[in-house]
């Protein structure tokens, strides 16, 4: 079958000249073509992910039209009239990729709104709100390396597309022929005709005023004393972030220029990933010269911000638990002291996220809810709030991987309001000659050492995927009774939804949707999550610790990764 594959490939995907190289080039190596053609990139929640190439395990035209076409069909099967909108960023192939999406969508009767120019993720999620369509997808695969590209779906509501709706899409891409069942038609006449149109200014400048609005600054704030060093680490955030600070009254940004241009190679960025210290090697080599009072870095799509804070001549990065934590202590004591905060605020965090904001929320009397892992759940919470016309009481989201939201304007994490916010809360408590890091102190201080780390382990290919499946199965059959010498209060198996407390044996409901995910309660308020990433080749484990002081919290939560490892066995 996989060489049967290859062969039709070989065949028939001509309408690229770099797949028709790269089957030629891979010729003899079965290895190769094994890794290509051994399974289909499927479509779920999450769109596709994968490798730029040839094959079926690959993301090129021909993947990307199976889906667009698959995606076409679900919309003209829930409206008469239906309308996408389309967004990519600066990643390789994804204008070429966003262009063939909308020539399938086209073909198919569907009215498509893209974009002309790379745009944020967060813009994706606002268009397809703000134009009322049925859909959406954006071209990006996040904080990847330069290798992969992804396709993220959405739908009428601005969060990513939901089981159902994706469901019945896999099940009609199931049955295309990907190379005889796309409809297609050619992009330049589709403009031309109307039936592809390309959004203009009025849609960024809407989005921008949505962003400005959500701003807990007032006229006592100093933006003129805020020198800020910016990155898009070659990526799609840097006219928006630059525009929204410069709105606030920010005009002090000095972009780092090598990663300013967009550039799929990532040159300067390997990881473009701003929660590791790499992607702001030369954000921090610009700060010896320039001196500013904060470094921000978007990933290519911006729906993620990494910030590194000065404190003692030195530049410290920050995670995202911080940040998270910072910001949501900030927009509660903001808007208490504006008078803004709604009655029965809600905040919303994801289960791997830091349980000090559960602290801080309790104490400004605002409901905290938790939500699987994905920022999609998230955003179902604040559709939840507006179904029932009560969405302004949503005032902040997070997760621990640097995703942040404050509104109910999108429904995806969003880094360009996340950088207005964080160049806010900079000059606010600059002005009572604080630092982040010593606000993040006075935090702990006041609600307790918590910390809490997460631990990837890669593991690609068919080998790596089997990998992960047995870790998963082995932790199911044999829970680990303790780890690093605490002991194990509860095991929280997502996938059945039970929650085990291991002194009776009794069980309760976990009232989340079902997931792949393992959680282990540990005494002394210590934990441990493990889960497959729904979107890299990595199996991924979270920490949680709390001490008597910062030091012993992370000594204590490398001592239980350390065992977590072993308990993994990869």
């Amino acid at each position: 079958m996989i060489n049967e594959a290859y062969k039709k490939w070989l065949e028939k995907a001509t309408a690229d000249s770099d797949l028709t190289e790269e089957l030629l080039s891979i010729n003899t190596n079965q290895d190769e073509i094994n890794d290509r053609f051994y399974r289909n990139l499927e479509f779920g929640t999450a769109g596709l992910r994968g490798v730029i190439g040839a094959g079926t395990n690959r993301m090129n035209i021909y993947t990307v039209g199976a889906a667009s076409q698959g995606l076409a069909e679900y919309v003209n099967s829930i409206t008469n009239a239906p309308k996408i909108a389309i967004a990519y960023d600066s990643r390789i192939k994804s204008d070429l990729f966003a262009k063939h999406a909308a020539s399938v969508f086209a073909a198919n009767g569907v009215t498509v709104y893209l974009y002309p120019e790379l745009a944020p993720t967060p813009m994706l999620s606002f268009a397809v709100r703000y134009l009322k369509c049925d859909a959406g997808i954006v071209i990006t695969a996040s904080h990847n390396p330069s290798k992969y590209n992804g396709y993220k779906a959405y739908g009428p509501d601005g969060c990513q597309l939901g089981l159902e709706a994706s469901e019945y899409v896999l099940s009609i891409i199931e049955k295309l022929d990907i190379f005889a069942d796309i409809k297609s038609c050619d992009f330049d006449t589709a403009v031309n005709e109307g039936k592809i149109k390309l959004i203009g200014e009025d849609v960024v400048n809407a989005y921008l005023d949505a962003v400005q609005s959500r701003s807990v600054a007032d006229e006592s704030y100093n933006f003129g004393d805020m020198k800020v060093i910016y990155t898009p680490l070659h990526g799609a955030g840097n006219k928006p972030v630059r525009a929204i600070l410069k709105r606030i009254g920010i005009n002090n940004v000095v972009v780092v220029p090598e990663q300013e241009l967009p550039d799929g190679n990532f040159p300067t960025a390997p990881y473009p990933n701003p929660e590791i210290r790499q992607a702001f090697e030369c954000a921090l080599e610009l700060a010896k010269k320039e001196n500013p009072d904060l470094l921000l870095a978007t990933d290519p799509d911006s729906d993620r911000v990494g910030i590194a804070v000065k404190y003692q001549n030195e530049f410290h990065l920050m995670s995202g638990n911080d940040v998270g934590a910072l910001l949501l202590n900030y927009i509660l004591e903001r808007k208490t002291a504006l008078g803004t905060l709604p009655k029965n605020p809600v905040a919303v965090k994801t289960i791997v996220s830091t349980n000090l904001v559960n602290a801080i929320a309790a104490d400004y009397g605002c409901e905290l809810k938790e939500v699987l892992t994905g920022f999609k759940f998230i955003g179902e919470q604040v559709l939840l709030l507006e179904q029932k016309g009560e969405e302004d009481r949503f005032i902040f989201g997070f997760e621990e991987s640097y995703g942040y939201l404050a509104g109910s304007y999108v429904r995806d994490k969003d880094a360009v309001i996340a950088s207005m916010l964080i160049c806010e809360m900079c000059c606010y408590y600059k002005a009572k000659g604080m630092t982040l890091i010593e606000v993040l102190d006075s935090l702990y201080k006041k609600y307790g050492y918590f910390y809490s780390c997460q631990k990837s382990i890669t593991c690609e290919g068919q080998d790596g995927m089997e990998k992960m499946a047995n870790a998963m199965k082995s932790l199911r059959e044999n829970p680990p009774m303790e780890i690093a010498g605490f002991k194990t209060l509860n095991v929280l198996d997502y996938s059945t939804s039970l929650n085990l407390e291991l002194a009776t044996q009794k069980t309760s409901t976990i009232n989340l949707p079902k997931s792949n995910v393992l959680s282990y309660v540990l005494e002394d308020g210590a934990g441990a999550i493990v889960r497959p990433s729904g979107t890299e080749p990595k199996i991924k484990f979270y920490i949680f610790s709390v001490g008597d002081n910062l030091n012993s919290a992370i000594s204590t939560a490398k001592i239980i990764s350390d065992d977590m490892e072993k308990y993994l066995n990869l």
